[in-house]
């Protein structure tokens, strides 16, 4: 379900060996699908009689194409997610009738090379139906990447860390970056990565900065600026000296 940059990845990615159609509710969107069945009605859906609906649509909108589809298709039928936001489906998947798999391939169409993902990494949910894991465990192999299990619990916990302090960042320099006649390499990279983070949907943006983990990464980064901006005020050599340590060590 959706025609978008990832609902084309995987479709390109799953069809050579089993049998995949795509439905997207603009039918002008499919055109950009190859050796796969186009639906644009969920009568089509029915006769198909899928064995799984890989859901790819929006974050806002992944609930409500799921409750779309559920009458037109089989009982059986495993629901899975690619959702990087994971609100609301455990409870979701917890009362659908239908067996789930919940994974987050932690890249997308903004960042990464879809050619190329040999270094990047992708979370499957410990939770839901073994087959359905075991499925994707498969495909995100043949693809190289890291893979990590985490309950959806342990899932919200890692986005917080991982998402929430670079989005914040990258946020914050581009809320206060001023237009520059010769901006060196440093900054240019920046403003590659704050162009390339406000392509993405405002809804997801904000959504996985609402992640009730985010206050406390958001505190952290608020703590260290102080600190930061003590010590060059202070201009405090030694201080600097330490937090410049400090963060070698981390990146390390």
């Amino acid at each position: 379900m959706g025609a978008g940059k990832m609902g084309t990845f995987f479709s390109d990615l799953l069809q050579p060996d089993n049998e995949v159609a795509v439905f997207d509710t603009d039918p002008t969107r499919l055109r950009f699908t190859y050796g796969v069945l186009r639906f644009s009605d969920l009568t089509e859906v029915e006769e198909f009689e899928p064995e799984m609906v890989l859901n790819a649509v929006t974050v806002k909108n992944t609930i409500v194409a799921f409750n779309h589809i559920l009458p037109h298709i089989p009982k059986e039928c495993i629901l899975s997610d690619i959702a990087s936001v994971k609100t609301g489906l455990p409870e979701f998947y917890a009362t659908c009738g239908h067996p789930f798999v919940s994974t987050h391939p932690m890249f997308g169409p903004t960042f990464a090379s879809l050619s190329n993902l040999a270094d990047e990494n992708a979370i499957i949910i410990s939770e839901g139906s073994d087959s359905g894991r075991d499925f994707f465990r498969q495909i995100y192999s043949s693809l190289h990447l890291n893979i990590v299990d985490y309950t959806f619990d342990e899932h919200d916990l890692t986005i917080a860390y991982s998402l929430s302090i670079p989005f914040a960042s990258t946020l914050v320099f581009g809320s206060v970056m001023k237009h520059q006649d010769a901006p060196g390499t440093t900054f240019k990279r920046h403003l590659a990565i704050a162009r390339g983070l406000m392509s993405e949907d405002d809804y997801l943006l904000s959504e996985i900065l609402f992640n009730p983990n985010t206050p406390r990464q958001l505190r952290l980064i608020r703590d260290k600026l102080d600190e930061l901006q003590q010590i060059v005020t202070d201009r405090d050599a030694k201080a600097m000296k330490r937090f410049l340590d400090t963060v070698r060590d981390n990146l390390e």
